[in-house]
């Protein structure tokens, strides 16, 4: 055993982050750590590198008490991250990269030639040969990876922490990067691998710890453990506990067509896929965090452009740049982080609700005062909004009723396509309640709608067919009697893919 953390417990204002979590990493060996949005991965990494103090627990490294105060001592003592933003300088070299803020020096001077011909070693380490005096920028995104971790393992370190390294890196990046990792486990480093693809956990780790909401779900032998137990205790669903949905509703195959994808998809963001949706019609999206839900959301309303495929609405191509170009066409976005993507903190309610159709009219079209008065107190009683007046600033609202106004400002634009990322995400039950009744709603009106949510009792209950994303790929669509928690779980932890064409 290399590392042990005992009853780690940290707390931020509201939040329970760890709850008394134990974590034991043995030497020579990948270990992942995995969970849902909040679960606690990156606030266990943040203890252990010395990013956050913890509140209680103790925690031993290589025999000796360890309690990293910066993430320069837990450096000091072995403890190297690589992140998947990687930190280093594209217009440095490859050596002066792995020997910043340590080079070697000779009589005063930087000695380039020891510097350089350790580089060469440090990469020779990893079967990587460049040219090291080359500026890092020239290099792939894949390169600059190896980098990181030349420099990070130069640094003699006992644990290496790779925080979604294969993120940005194609199939064959990835093989490499995976046998140069096993090279490093067989040398005796220990490996933490925090990673959302399923796939590449199976096929890379030994062992991998499961929390949830802070709280330590187990460790488990991955070769002896299913695949769909691994997805049942990340999600809280215990597989025996879930029942077949009787679908009642009527079918949407009749209802026309409003949007087709074919082949359509982008480079290292998300598989090429084929996909209809359909007037009047709710298609939920499942799948683990990471799966490529929103990733895919991001290419139907040109925040990302595709670079494969095409897209046609009511059977004409289309090409979104950009999301105005969306709006112009009547997409509607609520992204996933209302904080970050969504509401304008300091602008007050009523302008955070008229802020799409200012933006789709033009700045020369502007809304007068009265007529924007009029529009906000119509959503508010419609939505329910609670808010002690229409120019209140919208970030003294609760969570809920800041939900409510962003989808108001979506609703002022009257879409035919609305697309829901997370919209019950820290939310209370009743504006949970409240939001998933206006969606189903909406849709008996004859919107189209794209749901995305983790949680999958949401998506069945109010999906008429639910895609099923795992590693970036839609692999499966379930619809009609088969639509059901278990079978979309069974799917996520598949191993065999089981696309329809997609």
């Amino acid at each position: 055993m290399i590392l042990s953390m005992t009853g780690i417990d940290i707390s931020f204002p509201g939040v329970h982050a760890l709850d008394h979590v134990d974590f034991t990493l043995r030497r020579g060996e990948i270990h992942s750590v995995m969970g849902e949005n909040g679960a606690g991965k990156s606030t266990i990494i943040k203890v252990l590198t010395g990013v956050y103090r913890k509140d209680a627990g103790t925690m031993i490294l290589d025999g000796a008490p360890f309690d990293p105060s910066s993430p320069l001592e837990a450096r000091h003592h072995g403890v190297n991250s690589v992140y998947q933003e990687i930190n280093l300088c594209d217009n440095l070299t490859v050596a002066e990269n792995i020997y910043a803020g340590r080079q070697k020096t000779r009589l005063g001077k930087i000695n380039w030639k020891e510097i350089n011909s350790g580089a060469i070693e440090a990469l020779k380490r990893l079967n990587i040969s460049i040219d090291v005096t080359r500026l890092l920028g020239t290099y792939t995104v894949a390169i600059k990876q190896m980098v990181a971790i030349a420099r990070a393992v130069d640094m003699e370190s006992k644990i290496l922490i790779l925080d979604e390294p294969t993120s940005s890196l194609d199939r064959p990046e990835v093989e490499q990067l995976f046998d140069t990792i096993r090279k490093l486990r067989d040398e005796g480093l220990s490996v933490i691998f925090i990673s959302h693809f399923l796939d590449q956990i199976y096929e890379l780790c030994d062992r991998v710890t499961v929390l949830r909401n802070g709280k330590l779900i187990g460790e488990y032998v991955l070769k002896d453990f299913p695949r769909l137990e691994l997805v049942s205790k990340m999600v809280g669903k215990e597989f025996s506990d879930l029942e077949k949905r009787d679908r009642s509703q009527q079918s949407k195959e009749g209802h026309e067509v409003l949007l087709e994808a074919k082949r359509f998809g982008k480079r290292r963001t998300v598989k090429p896929f084929d996909l209809v949706i359909r007037r009047g019609e709710i298609l939920g999206f499942a799948g683990l965090l990471g799966s490529g839900r929103t990733e895919l959301a991001n290419l139907f309303f040109g925040i990302d452009e595709a670079d494969s495929g095409e897209l046609l609405l009511q059977n004409k191509a289309v090409r979104f740049k950009k999301p105005s170009s969306a709006i112009e066409k009547y997409f509607a976005f609520c992204p996933e982080d209302r904080k970050k993507n969504g509401i304008v903190y300091d602008l007050s309610v009523r302008e955070n609700i008229i802020l799409a159709l200012q933006a789709k009219q033009g700045i020369f079209r502007y809304i007068p005062l009265k007529k924007q008065r009029k529009i906000a107190d119509e959503f508010i009683k419609v939505l329910g909004v609670v808010a002690s007046s229409q120019d209140v600033a919208v970030g003294t609202l609760s969570g809920g009723n800041q939900q409510k106004v962003i989808l108001a400002r979506w609703l002022l634009t009257n879409p035919q396509l609305l697309i829901l990322d997370e919209p019950t995400r820290g939310i209370d039950v009743l504006a949970k309640a409240e939001i998933m009744n206006l969606a189903m709603k909406l849709c008996n009106e004859g919107m189209a709608l794209v749901f995305i949510s983790s949680e999958l009792e949401e998506v069945v209950r109010c999906s008429d067919r639910v895609v099923v994303m795992r590693d970036r790929e839609k692999i499966m669509e379930i619809g009609g009697a088969d639509l059901s928690e278990e079978n979309i779980m069974e799917a996520i932890a598949a191993e065999n893919r089981m696309a329809d064409g997609a």
